[in-house]
């Protein structure tokens, strides 16, 4: 194929790359940021509250109605639910990746509606909620003070009046929550004496509310008639003040005399529920957390958030600020900062390198005019494939520098080489090499081109990382194949030069000149010695064949025992730090262990902002033991890891350890935390970091659930449990395993004499309904303030619900009319239970978090094969594991390595078999790729890192690379052969000629990715992963293949000739004619030909 007409119509092709240019730029405004590919399958959460029972009594009530029918609804993989005894009941049903969220929803719903005639009345009257959302926050702000002037009922309802409204419209938000409780209620407190001394009891206020506290419509006078106007009859409608509810008539007898609602209640707007506690650097304050509906971009969302609050700061009431406590986009954007700042290094170095080879700012000026094309054009396709601009996509931007350099230095080189047999005209010169060349262009275009399309197919969580990578690849080394066909020859034409013969003139020669005249010495005594040695190797077969039995085996046994992992974790600036109290412990001692936490985290420099929420745990839940700190480090930019930070901070603070470890970086931060909470034996503290992946649960680590399937008791369960986790702690894979579940919160069970109430006339439901009202509370009706609806509730005073013994004080109505205290009917025995009941897919669970040891060099991947062993000795049957979130993901992946690297072998064994057709030939490429995915895994556990997904896409990337550099080594061999040159001599001068551009490309990937091998800025561990994996691939792949693929040409020829004698062009085609010539006349070379 001719490309001549590109080359001789320079604007042509320029024009070519400028549309590139154009239309890449346009994609790259166009383009979504995230951190990582939309991953996160659609998730639908179900709610309802039932107003004072327990969490037995929810999960038997509410939850399990519910789940028998939500079960099995399209394309779910898996369902949570969790029962309180808050009286709070919510399920969470996990879809496949990819599955419609809206269409997820819709089903969700219609089994809900199918259950609803299941459900007790009160759970009907709350209403059962379901929304579409992920289970992890984009982003948690807080309203707070400086001095406290704001407590936390106002600053919560001016959150739910002001601010949540704002950030509901945004789009992309799936809810805006909030741990506080304090949101307003009418709360109508009774008074048990003065409703037995009026024979009230908790039912009686309930009807008088719903007689009066009422929306009505009477109508219209005048409709239809002859009268001038028409009049609209309107009711006063729900009460509003507490004033209006105390004046309610409960009775008026013939006499005259009126019984109002104040007379046996005290009436107040209060909160509707006092169990949660938040605080802001001690001061009190509400959080909102900001949930994303499945498939939507997080950035935007973030960013819309932060400018909506900051709008709405222009009118907060004085004193009042708002604070960012985590926000998923400052990791983001200061990563994305990173990697661009390695590219811009990573292009220096890398045109550094191809200036010193090929010694001519010209020669070098078109590659650095190609990289650019094919790197922003790239923009326009991720686009049209409906990617993001994510690190994954970076990354292979990242990567894809080495391969688009090697398609414009191939050209370069092949020009240089028609200019150095005595071309007088770089036109000439340049239509010939590309004749050459051009259809390996192709070739290798397709090849490369087949290492990373088929990962782009791969299913799940996996699968999407490998299709961002496998199609940013693909798609700039298209472009760069294209700019290597039309922009590089055409401005070869125009930029390089004929050899002048003057040059040769020592005396005339500048340093750069006498520096590139020793190199190209050094050089050329470099090659001599290589052809010496590449002969040697075919010489002594067995020297070849023990090199790639040895790179297999390396590789496979470093496949399997390397440690895995999904991605690498990472300092993102927050953390969060969970308190689970002894069970029962009062809401008030967990206060006092919270102030003595938050007192320790005040003292950390690294530790900007905290928030404390007292009631309220991520993992556990509710609870009166129950809390959660949220921890906003200060900026990265003040937390640097750099060698000059490490300076500062030795010299501030006198400590040598400041030189060795960063104390301000997350991982400090952490250990510091349980060093200093090791102190507190009341309460189990977990500190971890948000996952690095959003939208599948709210902590890093692993997260797990045990199951048991026998339907058992559950403290038979806990004690299993218990003896699961008590040996994953014995393994040094284990950092930390535990459960905030625990089933021995102190209870009282209620038995009811059904014989006594029989004998007072009345059933057992009336005596748990009174003591309901006058314990757990009713949810009796509704009022309207601020535009919104609140509920009313009924409740006993506080000071009259301490102790069990003042049962004697809460009286029930008997038939006559008479008040029997209901200590006459109930008796109380003192039991233990859970807080809470959890479930999976049906079975009852208990939620395990397990951090690996990654301080002490072991990952994820390894933490999981240590449950697995575990799992077998110690769970008896009935009882196994599960994984959920994030982790789920990763024990579904862990197996993807193998099967990535078998397909992408196939494919370009299929490839190359078409082209060379021929079965045997393709095995002399084939064989070499080893010594490079052994060499990324060799430099990937020096460096301590994890075969995660960083190290897979690099793997990808060396099989690309690395098969490209053996293909034009056969290619150039082939010619030579086919020319009638010996197979011995055609496999040395073939690897001889292409040795320079090899190294050029290989030298220049290994010094371009040395930034990103030993970063130590934001993402250090990801990008550290890449660049050692590259690196270390490249570095050993290189240096094997340039011996062993030579040896293995010549065998695999032979043998190939053996069933197929070759066809030699008798031709004679000037262009290898010329090359042979230019090596038969070098003395240095032995040619022999056939």
């Amino acid at each position: 194929m001719s490309f001549s007409n590109f080359i001789k119509r320079p604007v042509l092709s320029t024009v070519v790359s400028i549309f590139f240019v154009l239309l890449g730029t346009i994609g790259l405004i166009s383009l979504p940021i995230e951190q990582y590919p939309d991953i996160a399958p659609p998730t639908i959460t179900v709610r309802t509250t039932y107003t004072g029972a327990d969490a037995q009594t929810v999960l038997k009530s509410v939850v399990v109605p519910l789940e028998e029918q939500i079960n099995g609804v399209e394309n779910m993989t898996y369902m949570t639910s969790q029962a309180t005894n808050d009286g709070s009941a919510s399920i969470t049903v996990y879809f496949k990746q990819g599955a419609n969220p809206d269409m997820c929803a819709v089903n969700v719903q219609n089994r809900v509606q199918q259950a609803q005639a299941l459900l007790p009345s009160e759970v009907t009257q709350v209403g059962v909620t379901t929304e579409k959302r992920q289970s992890s926050n984009v982003i948690m702000y807080s309203l707070t003070t400086e001095d406290g002037r704001y407590d936390s009922q106002f600053v919560t309802n001016y959150n739910e009046i002001n601010i949540a409204p704002l950030l509901k419209r945004i789009q992309g938000v799936g809810g805006v929550e909030s741990p506080s409780t304090a949101t307003y209620s009418m709360r109508i407190w009774l008074k048990p004496d003065k409703m037995k001394q009026y024979g009230l009891i908790p039912a009686d206020i309930t009807a008088a509310l719903a007689e009066q506290n009422i929306e009505a419509a009477p109508g219209k006078f005048g409709e239809r008639g002859n009268t001038a106007y028409e009049y609209v009859l309107r009711y006063k409608g729900r009460l509003a003040t507490a004033p209006e509810y105390e004046n309610i008539i409960l009775t008026n007898n013939t006499t005259g005399q009126t019984l109002h609602l104040g007379d046996v209640a005290k009436v107040e707007i209060g909160t509707l529920m006092y169990n949660v506690n938040l605080l802001n650097n001690g001061q009190p304050a509400v959080m909102g957390m900001v949930q994303q509906v499945a498939g939507s971009n997080a950035t935007q969302i973030a960013t819309d958030v932060k400018a909506t609050l900051e709008e709405a700061s222009k009118s907060f009431p004085p004193g009042l600020e708002y604070t960012i406590e985590q926000d998923v986009t400052e990791f983001l954007f200061a990563s994305i900062e990173e990697v661009v700042f390695t590219l811009i290094i990573t292009l220096v170095l890398v045109f550094f390198v191809v200036y010193i080879f090929l010694q001519d700012l010209r020669s070098t000026l078109i590659p650095l005019i190609a990289v650019p094309v094919a790197l922003i054009g790239s923009f326009l396709f991720i686009w049209i494939f409906g990617m993001t601009l994510n690190l994954l996509v970076l990354s292979a931007l990242l990567l894809a520098i080495a391969i688009v350099v090697d398609d414009a230095i191939v050209v370069v080189e092949a020009v240089h080489a028609k200019l150095d047999q005595g071309y007088k005209s770089a036109l000439t010169a340049s239509i010939d090499a590309m004749n050459e060349i051009s259809g390996a262009i192709i070739s290798i275009t397709l090849v490369m081109a087949a290492v990373f399309v088929p990962v782009s197919f791969l299913g799940g969580t996996s699968g999407t990382f490998y299709r961002n990578f496998g199609i940013t690849m693909a798609v700039s080394i298209v472009i760069s194949a294209v700019n290597a066909l039309t922009l590089s020859p055409a401005l070869c034409a125009i930029l390089l030069k004929p050899k002048n013969e003057d040059e040769t003139d020592e005396t005339n020669k500048s340093i750069v000149d006498r520096f590139h005249s020793n190199f190209n010495h050094t050089f050329n005594k470099l090659t001599n010695k290589y052809r010496k040695g590449v002969e040697n190797v075919i010489n002594h077969k067995i020297i070849a064949t023990l090199m790639v039995v040895a790179g297999i085996i390396v590789m496979a046994v470093l496949m399997s025992t390397t440690k895995t992992g999904l991605v690498p974790d990472e300092d993102t600036g927050t953390l969060f730090v969970t308190i689970s109290a002894n069970p029962g412990t009062s809401q008030a001692r967990t206060q006092e262990i919270v102030n003595q936490v938050d007192k320790m985290l005040a003292s950390n420099p690294a530790i900007r902002r905290r928030e404390a929420i007292c009631g309220y745990n991520f993992i556990a839940g509710q609870g009166s033991d129950q809390a959660t700190f949220i921890i906003k480090l200060q900026p990265f930019e003040e937390r640097s890891g750099g060698i000059t930070a490490r300076i500062k901070r030795f010299v501030k603070t006198g400590d040598v350890k400041e030189l060795f470890i960063n104390s301000m970086e997350s991982t400090s931060v952490l250990g510091m935390i349980y060093k200093q909470t090791a102190s507190i034996k009341d309460a189990q503290i977990l500190a971890f970091a948000p996952p690095m992946i959003p939208g599948f649960s709210a902590q890093s680590g692993i997260t797990m659930t045990m199951e048991d399937k026998t339907g058992g008791d559950l403290n038979k369960f806990f004690e299993i449990t218990k003896k699961f986790i008590a040996e994953l702690n014995k393994h040094p894979e284990i950092q930390n395993a535990m459960t905030s579940y625990n089933p021995n919160y102190p209870q009282y069970m209620v038995d009811v004499d059904v014989a006594k109430t029989k004998q007072a006339g009345i059933a057992p439901s009336t005596v748990l309904s009174t003591l309901q009202g006058y314990l757990g509370g009713l949810y009796s009706s509704n009022f309207n303030a601020y535009g919104k609806l609140y509920r009313v509730m009924i409740q006993a005073d506080p000071t009259t619900r301490v102790r069990p013994d003042q049962l004697s004080q809460i009286y029930v109505r008997t038939a006559s009319g008479e008040m029997s205290p209901v200590s006459e009917f109930v008796t109380l025995r003192k039991v233990y239970g859970p807080s809470n009941v959890n479930r999976f897919n049906l079975f009852t669970s208990i939620n395990v978090s397990v951090t690996p040891n990654t301080s002490g060099g072991y990952s994820s991947g390894q933490a999981m094969q240590v449950i697995k062993e575990v799992s077998e000795e110690t769970l008896p049957d009935g009882y196994s594991y599960e994984y959920s979130g994030l982790s789920r993901s990763e024990a579904e992946s862990s197996n993807s390595t193998a099967l990535i690297f078998i397909l992408c072998i196939v494919f370009v064994y299929l490839i190359l078999s078409a082209q060379y057709e021929s079965y045997i030939l393709p095995l002399s490429v084939i064989l070499s790729v080893p010594f490079g995915l052994a060499g990324a895994f060799i430099f990937t556990n020096l460096f301590g890192h994890s075969n995660d997904i960083y190290t897979q896409i690099s793997l990808i990337m060396l099989m690309g690379l690395l098969s490209k550099n053996a293909i034009l080594i056969v290619q150039f061999a082939l010619e030579r052969r086919r020319m009638g040159m010996a197979i011995r001599y055609s496999a040395i001068l073939g690897a001889a000629a292409r040795l320079r551009p090899i190294l050029m490309t290989s030298l220049a990937m290994i010094i371009g990715l040395l930034p990103l091998m030993f970063a130590s800025g934001v993402g250090k561990n990801g990008n550290s992963t890449l660049g050692a994996s590259a690196v270390g691939g490249m570095l050993i792949g290189t240096a094997c293949q340039i011996f062993v693929v030579p040896a293995l040409f010549a065998a695999f020829e032979w043998l190939q000739e053996r069933f197929r004698p070759l066809k030699f062009n008798d031709d004679a085609d000037p262009e290898i004619m010329s090359q042979i010539e230019q090596y038969a006349h070098n003395p240095q070379s032995r040619i022999e030909t056939k």
